[in-house]
């Protein structure tokens, strides 16, 4: 079970950096969609999708018997990914202070690929956009402002729980899963590289 005492033991961009340049760099495991992944990610990262790495997390333990960093845009997905290793009795858990957000700041080497929106970013598009347009269309319609405000609950919700159902279902579209990641694929990566 992961304890307050491993969640301190969090990498920052820094420390991350120092380990790859002294060639002692632990596994690192991108739980961002496929879409997000390939706009960017650490060189040498894996890119197991957070329910993918939940579903399948019995059999990526057996092949990450060394040190983990677990990485996503700004920390929130990858210390799920922590817990559900955790479970499955993976030891050497870190996650990424600051996801790839810090990363990116800190000048540390990325790999680009084609430019998308990150999955916040259209949250808020698509958030913002029903909220003016039920607002707008509330004044002839009445009772339609009341979706922008089941809208503006449910953003608070995802808030406090640091959870976001309209990401999740973003994260669905073809635009953000990219290619599938299949696990057997990743699995035998991180076989070649023991």
């Amino acid at each position: 079970m992961t304890t307050d005492a491993s969640r301190a033991a969090a990498f920052t961009p820094a420390a991350l950096q120092h380990l790859i340049k002294t060639g002692d760099s632990p596994r690192l495991l991108d739980v961002r969609t496929p879409g997000e992944f390939r706009t960017s990610h650490i060189p040498g990262a894996y890119n197991v999708p957070l329910d993918t790495l939940r579903e399948h997390r019995a059999e990526l333990r057996r092949h990450l018997d060394e040190s983990v960093v677990l990485v996503c845009r700004s920390g929130a997905r990858a210390t799920q990914a922590e817990r559900a290793l955790a479970e499955a009795g993976l030891p050497n858990l870190r996650v990424l202070d600051g996801g790839m957000t810090a990363w990116e700041a800190s000048g540390a080497p990325v790999n680009r690929g084609e430019q998308r929106w990150e999955l916040e970013r259209q949250v808020r598009l698509i958030a913002g956009s029903i909220v003016l347009v039920t607002g707008v269309v509330g004044f002839f319609v009445p009772g339609v402002h009341l979706i922008g405000t089941a809208v503006g609950a449910g953003l608070t919700f995802a808030a406090l729980s640091n959870t976001c159902a309209m990401g999740l279902m973003l994260s669905k579209l073809p635009y953000n899963r990219g290619p599938r990641t299949d696990v057997r694929t990743v699995i035998a990566s991180l076989r070649n590289q023991t």
